[in-house]
């Protein structure tokens, strides 16, 4: 299983906190590498062909200022879009939401010393501190981790179908890393060893229960 360790090792995930117009957000980043250049990774996230290959099928207005909907999923509005290195937009799961449920997401995209294409995701959200109390931010993280390691697989030459891998052994053993790399993430933004566990827990036993 080094592989799939491999593949979580190869993100950096960080723990924060931020004000955003729904109020003090809880902030998860996620940095990751990827053997290609910059324009193609913003292709492969922002063309809707591309997108979908990977990630969701997208639709709606996909300009600055317009609304877009992730297929099943998230919606929202595009606030910045600077290609081939910045794109932000808020990011709202269901239809009957106030004010709070608005979070945004930001992609940042830059050359590393390598020449690699580095990929920096930041999400920020108002959290309900009864939920992050209850799962922390793996919740949202390793929703996200799921997502770059499609990229990865996309960019590597494969199609990324989520629904298929989901129920694979690979699959568990991949978000029950993810979990608890998310958990060191925590633990490192001040989080006690006890509110880390019972996290890390909770979120393990949503994304791979063991029945």
């Amino acid at each position: 299983m080094n592989e799939i360790a491999d593949r979580i090792n190869a993100v950096h995930r960080e723990v924060g906190a931020k004000n955003i117009p729904a109020g003090e957000g809880k902030v998860v980043l996620l940095r990751r590498s990827y053997d290609a250049t910059v324009e193609d990774v913003w292709e492969a996230c922002t063309d809707p062909e591309r997108l979908k290959r990977w990630f969701l099928p997208v639709t709606g207005e996909l300009r600055v200022g317009g609304k877009y909907q992730l297929e099943g999923n998230a919606w929202g509005e595009i606030l910045r879009c600077e290609p081939p290195n910045l794109l932000k937009v808020t990011w709202i799961l269901g239809e009957s939401t106030t004010e709070k449920d608005v979070s945004e997401v930001e992609v940042r995209l830059s050359t590393g010393a390598d020449g690699a294409a580095v990929l920096e995701l930041e999400h920020a959200a108002v959290v309900d501190p009864d939920f992050w109390g209850r799962f922390g931010p793996g919740a949202v993280g390793v929703g996200w981790d799921t997502g770059l390691y499609g990229l990865a697989v996309y960019l590597g030459g494969e199609d990324f179908d989520e629904d298929a891998w989901q129920h694979t052994p690979e699959a568990k053993d991949f978000l029950t890393r993810s979990s608890q790399a998310w958990g060191q993430a925590h633990r490192a933004s001040g989080a006690s060893p006890e509110a880390v566990a019972a996290a890390v827990e909770a979120t393990t036993n949503f994304y791979a229960p063991t029945s």
